[in-house]
């Protein structure tokens, strides 16, 4: 994963300099104009935030990976729909993990995004507003005029035009004063998901794209055109472009033909044949082989599980899947599939990297180690049956685990022969190929590995080391279109920060579980079968106007020479480490200067090569209008996003349990310095309103600050180290979802009504599911689960709906269901706001559905908590010496 950041004056003096995560580069600014004057200081630590045009959410906000369920009531629901914020104060939110931050900001290339020349081609019409003139302009074809094409939407339209599902901004306006725009608290940002998939997608074009000759850009919808020479106007430099003639039209509705010209979204599409409209779908995408390297040293229980995980997993995989089988231990084990009545392996030595010599001998061999589904079912089931327990009475952790040399092996299977070419650009038949880890312990033997003790006289150096060799593995991997998915499970410490590196550097993801049970075994089966793009890139162009500060994603600065020149390139270029659904990328904006235009523009191009093996170079751009008004700025913004920006820049910083305990702090003066910049004074009193605009926020962030990213429901370093970097690298959805939970409760006849993540909803007689992102938590109360008729069928539909919310979530989360007074229930509880303590006034204009109660069950209610210290969001909100907002 990547940071990217450019720091500007005020980002400087706001927030001292910090150690980075990942990579980091300064970027140098391509204009001379780029510091900003000094922001008023604040004991926060920002990158801002982005505020461009974000897409729409539906009201019962279901993760982009699930569809709304039928049975489920938002009566109070208060994510935004279609940009406008709707119903009471209930956060709604989603997420999984990803690869490391990566802070480099990228240096603006000189060279473009991986394209095809710049030669113009016809694209969709787009609107623009009227050429900047102070003079007539006289072309050769005697037009006089620039006809500015606003695509065939009016001004009343143009907010929809301008959202789009790819890309999130944390406000739909921008401030057009810089010294307003950039006060850190609040910030504007930005989140891109390259590999989100919509429907319908994005309108297919087959041609070569018109750019600008000087910086690189894209027509599009937004562009004037000269109706009479077919020449039209970059909307991020402003200059004039031909088309070839091409956009040559009486009139603007003419234009309509091209999709580019007509739609803020396109792909423009090669598929290296040279018939037109032929894209290879047979089983290119089924074709990238799968290799499963699994720890053999594993005690009875664990190994019962995983095998029965594995079982179920060879099962589900599509017949034409070529898998690969692989155990480590001592020894590498490598299973040949040519045996079809036994379990056969050749073995190799787990103390060094295996030999030319030796790798030769076994692709060229006479064994099959990659064979298709169809072929070597019973054979895999055979495999995964003769499995046996650790014998020797070894502490788990202390077990000798070859994992770095496993993983050079099965690298070494998927290559194969194609292994011998250059060290170019190695071909094959479709997509990533994919090596999955099924790790119970850390990498204690061979290269990569550390001591089995941490008091070793060397363990700090063979750390180091580790480490170093782990990441080489790892880009080494990616170099070969290969992804090196680790999933952990078991109570044996595996030395998280040893093996994330493998799994960041190759683009692939790291998962910790419980047990190689249920959650484990679904993981692995979408592990294998999530669609992932290789070689991406993703630019980024924007108005001179708009600083991009700092990127964090699953990424690495891309090299100059890998892109096309254009003279006047400016743009941000990211290397995708893989482009896949669950991911984004979030950006921190800022103004370079006051904005004197009517709106600033985005284009965000994402290229890269799909599992059917066709070239994608998906365009995006975007308009946002700016704004002098403060209120006006305020009431576009996107709560959820903004909170979600928020929350990557903060975490970013909490590399460690201490970290996070000084970013909660960060959060109470964020709160405290928005409701000073932007909020009033309340009458006959020194605390401060918290602008209404944005009233969602702050319980967004309570949410934050409480949860299992800042506060102390998650216990183990490794644990918060895995949510961590998931979280950095996550998805809207995803990643708003363990923000802040989803509260829903069971209602007779198997519906579910959603309410407010508070403690007030662990009502005896009701059974209620919060859904946190990496954890869906079932709780039925006590009155309820004394009747076992009815408590069981509230459970099995809790239960479904539990399946249905993530459905498609990567990684699947744990879903654990308990009753009230449990043990257990405790996971439960420290999710919930703990809003008993208000006064009933506050509690029912917070949770209205406390007016349904009759006053035997709110006594009963009420005689059911146990007082705590930690304060409601009210009374925390009161402690900064603001005003809670008031109940939108």
């Amino acid at each position: 994963m990547i940071v990217f950041k450019r720091e500007s004056v005020e980002s400087l003096m706001a927030n001292p300099r910090q150690p980075s995560i990942g990579y980091s580069v300064s970027i140098t600014p391509s204009h001379p104009d780029t510091t900003s004057p000094d922001p008023e200081k604040i004991s926060i630590p920002p990158p801002t935030l982005i505020t461009p045009g974000a897409p729409r959410f539906p009201l019962p906000r279901f993760q982009q990976d699930q569809a709304p369920s039928p049975s489920l009531k938002t009566p109070n629901a208060s994510s935004p729909a279609n940009g406008l914020k709707t119903g009471s104060p209930i956060p709604h939110l989603s997420t999984p993990p990803g690869p490391p931050v990566f802070t480099s900001p990228v240096r603006p290339a000189a060279v473009p995004f991986r394209a095809s020349p710049a030669t113009p081609q016809p694209v969709a019409f787009s609107p623009g507003s009227s050429l900047p003139t102070s003079s007539p302009l006289n072309f050769s074809n005697g037009s006089h005029e620039l006809q500015h094409e606003l695509s065939n939407v009016t001004e009343d339209d143009i907010a929809s035009v301008g959202e789009s599902p790819y890309v999130l901004f944390s406000a739909h306006k921008v401030l057009k004063q810089k010294k307003q725009a950039n006060i850190p608290s609040l910030g504007f940002g930005a989140l891109v998901s390259p590999g989100r998939e919509i429907s319908p997608a994005p309108q297919i074009i087959q041609r070569d794209p018109h750019r600008c000759h000087s910086c690189g850009a894209y027509a599009n919808i937004y562009c004037n055109i000269l109706l009479g020479s077919g020449q039209w106007q970059c909307v991020i430099c402003r200059e004039l472009n031909g088309s070839e003639g091409e956009y040559i039209a009486p009139s603007k509705e003419d234009l309509c033909n091209f999709p580019e010209l007509s739609s803020p979204m396109v792909d423009y599409v090669q598929t290296g044949n040279n018939r037109p409209g032929f894209i290879p779908v047979s089983d290119s995408r089924m074709s990238a082989p799968i290799v499963l390297v699994i720890d053999e040293c594993l005690d009875e229980p664990h190994l019962w599980d995983l095998q029965s995980s594995l079982h179920a997993f060879v099962d589900s995989l599509p017949p034409t899947t070529r898998i690969g089988i692989i155990l480590y231990g001592r020894t590498v084990s490598v299973y040949d599939f040519s045996e079809e009545s036994i379990a056969s392996a050749d073995v190799l030595p787990g103390e060094t990297s295996p030999s030319q010599d030796s790798l030769k001998a076994l692709i060229y061999g006479t064994g099959i180690y990659l064979s298709p589904m169809h072929a070597s079912l019973p054979v895999a089931h055979a495999i995964f049956s003769s499995l046996r327990p650790y014998k020797l009475k070894i502490p788990e952790a202390s077990r000798d685990r070859c994992l770095g040399t496993a993983v050079e092996v099965a690298l070494a299977i998927v290559q194969g022969p194609s292994g011998e070419m250059s060290r170019g650009v190695i071909k094959r038949s479709g997509g990533n190929s994919r090596i999955i880890v099924c790790a119970g312990g850390p990498n204690t033997y061979g290269p990569g590995s550390v001591p089995h003790s941490f008091s070793h006289p060397n363990y700090p150096h063979m750390e180091k080391t580790a480490l170093k060799w782990m990441e080489h593995l790892g880009h080494e991997a990616h170099r070969h279109n290969t992804v090196v998915d680790i999933l952990c499970a078991g109570t044996c410490p595996v030395r998280v920060p040893i093996l994330q590196p493998l799994a960041k550097a190759s683009g692939g993801v790291f998962v910790l579980h419980d047990d190689f049970g249920e959650a484990f075994g679904v993981n692995l089966q979408r592990a294998s079968t999530r669609a992932a793009g290789s070689r991406g890139f993703l630019a980024i162009r924007c108005s001179d106007d708009i600083l991009i500060t700092q990127v964090v994603g699953p990424g690495e600065e891309a090299h100059m020479d890998t892109h096309e020149t254009f003279k006047n390139d400016t743009s941000l270029y990211i290397q995708m480490l893989s482009v896949e659904e669950t991911q984004s990328f979030s950006l921190s904006l800022e103004n370079k200067r006051d904005i004197m235009t009517e709106y600033v523009y985005f284009q965000f191009t994402i290229q890269y090569l799909n599992v059917y093996q066709a070239d994608i170079s998906r365009v995006i751009t975007i308009r946002l209008p700016t704004v002098d008004s403060v209120s006006a700025y305020l009431a576009s913004v996107q709560d959820e996003v903004a909170a979600v920006l928020i929350a990557k820049r903060t975490l970013l910083r909490a590399k460690n349990y201490s970290d996070a305990i000084d970013m909660r702090a960060t959060i109470d003066e964020r709160i405290k310095d928005i409701a000073l910049k932007f909020g009033s004074q309340a009458p006959k009193s020194k605390h401060y309103r918290f602008p209404k605009e944005v009233s969602l926020l702050p319980e967004l962030l309570f949410h934050l600050r409480r949860g299992p990213l800042l506060g102390s429901i998650v216990g183990h370093e490794d644990e918060r180290s895995v949510l961590r970097n998931l979280f950095l690298n996550a998805s809207f959805d995803l990643s708003l979802r363990i923000v802040a939970p989803r509260c829903l409760m069971h209602r007779e006849g198997g519906t579910f009504e959603e309410l407010p993540a508070y403690d007030l909803a662990m009502q005896s007689d009701a059974a209620v599911v919060l859904d946190h992102g990496t954890d869906v938590f079932i709780w039925l109360g006590a009155e309820l689960a004394a009747d076992e008729g009815k408590s069981a069928a509230a459970l099995a539909a809790c239960r479904t709906l539990a399946e249905e919310l993530t459905e498609l979530r990567f990684p699947a989360p744990r879903i654990l269901s308990f009753k009230e007074g449990s043990s257990q229930a405790r996971y439960f509880v420290s999710r919930l706001i703990p809003a008993h303590k208000d006064p009933p006034y506050e509690q029912e204009a917070r949770f209205p559905q406390l007016r349904t109660l009759t006053t035997e069950q709110r006594t009963k209610l009420k005689s059911s908590f146990l007082n705590f210290d930690e304060p409601s969001f009210c009374e925390w909100v009161r402690s900064l010496r603001v005003v809670p907002p008031e109940p939108s």
